[in-house]
């Protein structure tokens, strides 16, 4: 099964050269699957992973803008429809100087298999550009925002491909592509999730991938008796996912210690409790200052700047039981997981896509630490974009519980999925496996269904 899987990876990456994040999402995905491809040789006859690896179509498109001194600006826009075996394509847009087309395609990839997991009728497809609304006024995000979607409405609608936001589109910008949808389209419909509340948009929503990573975190515990209560816990980043996911921390009876951006990490032994939650998420959705600002203001906290040229994360080598890995894809290495693992982490739930490389998930896996892996783990913010999908389609709202009971009802099937197909594809415990694995039946058997499309 070896040579399967060096073969596959030696034509994807003569396919799709300078991908690195491409190909390290699928390798992992189809080292976890030798099993299932020798129980079922008819995947293999039908080239389902070779067909799985390639998106249905992908979009590029030039995004000129206007700034506020009248200069005109050029971007890159994308949008990568990966497969919609099992429903529209779904999946965020992102804004971020480091947006190519590699990572989207490693986005899209992972956004399959996730929605896969949610039980939910959502295919995978992501999107974004290499604009950076960080320093940029509300006008010059509304007149790149509206340029963008000029394009992207056409290859969009609410029963072909629905997006929602991810790092740099947050509910702003959502408005403002809406907006323009709405504009062009001539209809008022749930085409992007992560809406405002008072125009289609559903409670729970921002909360809840950090929340989803949280819930399952839990589940993870409960397989060794244990829970979140009294736990220390790190999490890095300071955006929604990171912020939502202290909230659910605090909620638990947790104590996080740490939140970062790209200029460093905020270390307060205290406990960044509500009060000062409240604080750093005025500082970063409001003010978008640095995090720095946090240790500022609170007395015994310290501030460590970060280093591109350290070999590893500091952050990382606080002492605690969980980790919540929120900030962006690579950034636990092989030493990070070391000194995690060093220092007593029990539990890593990813609350961002694929933060750990593969050293670091082969060093989870090695000293048993319950380790749930992106797809999985922080799922809850697509499931609960569907869920948002399907108030849009019914003309109704629920209430905030009810939104939150789904939603932990929809971790607790994805955990209760990664457990299953691991024990029966004989790897019990390894939740990467059975992600994985239970991830790509379910578009597997729908793309067998449809014939050779």
């Amino acid at each position: 099964m070896s040579k399967l899987v060096s073969d596959l990876m030696a034509k994807v990456k003569a396919k799709n050269p300078a991908e690195p994040e491409f190909h390290q999402a699928v390798q992992e995905v189809v080292e976890s699957l030798a099993p299932v491809l020798e129980k079922h040789p008819e995947y293999g006859a039908a080239k389902i992973l070779e067909r799985i690896v390639e998106p249905e179509r992908v979009f590029m498109f030039r995004v000129p803008w206007v700034d506020d001194r009248g200069g005109v600006q050029v971007n890159r826009g994308f949008r990568i429809q990966m497969n919609s075996a099992i429903g529209p394509y779904k999946g965020g847009l992102r804004f971020h100087p480091s947006v190519n087309l590699g990572i989207l395609k490693f986005l899209a990839f992972e956004q399959v298999f996730k929605n896969s997991l949610t039980t939910l009728p959502m295919g995978g497809g992501k999107g974004g550009s290499d604009f950076d609304p960080k320093g940029k006024s509300d006008n010059e995000v509304m007149a790149f925002c509206q340029s963008f979607m000029s394009e992207l409405f056409r290859h969009i609608g609410n029963d072909t491909d629905v997006p929602a936001g991810d790092i740099g589109v947050g509910g702003r910008e959502i408005g403002f592509l809406f907006g323009m949808y709405k504009k062009l389209r001539n209809e008022f419909t749930g085409v992007l999730t992560g809406k405002g509340l008072n125009w289609g948009g559903s409670l729970i929503r921002p909360e809840a991938t950090g929340y989803g990573a949280v819930y399952f975190a839990e589940e993870m515990l409960g397989t060794r008796k244990d829970s979140l209560k009294g736990k220390t816990c790190l999490v890095s980043g300071s955006g929604n996912v990171a912020q939502y996911t202290v909230e659910k921390l605090n909620q638990l009876g947790a104590k996080v210690v740490t939140l970062s951006d790209s200029s460093g990490f905020v270390y307060d032994a205290d406990g960044i409790t509500a009060e000062k939650l409240a604080f750093a998420m005025e500082l970063k959705n409001v003010k978008r200052g640095r995090i720095k600002e946090y240790a500022d203001k609170f007395k015994g906290v310290t501030f460590t700047a970060a280093d591109p040229k350290a070999d590893h994360n500091p952050l990382w080598s606080v002492k605690a039981q969980c980790a919540f890995p929120s900030a962006t894809q690579n950034e636990i290495n092989g030493k990070d997981a070391t000194n995690l693992v060093k220092n007593g982490i029990i539990a890593v739930s990813e609350g961002a896509n694929m933060p750990s490389n593969p050293d670091a998930v082969g060093i989870f896996v090695e000293k048993k630490v319950l380790y749930g892996p992106g797809k999985a783990a922080n799922a809850g913010g697509v499931a609960t974009s569907g869920l948002e999908m399907s108030q849009n389609s019914m003309r109704l709202a629920w209430s905030r519980e009810e939104v939150d009971q789904r939603l932990h009802g929809i971790m607790k099937s994805i955990h209760k999925s990664c457990v299953e197909a691991a024990k029966e594809y004989g790897t019990p415990g390894n939740y990467v496996n059975g992600a994985n694995i239970a991830g790509f039946l379910k578009v597997a058997n729908a793309m067998m269904d449809h014939g050779i499309v």
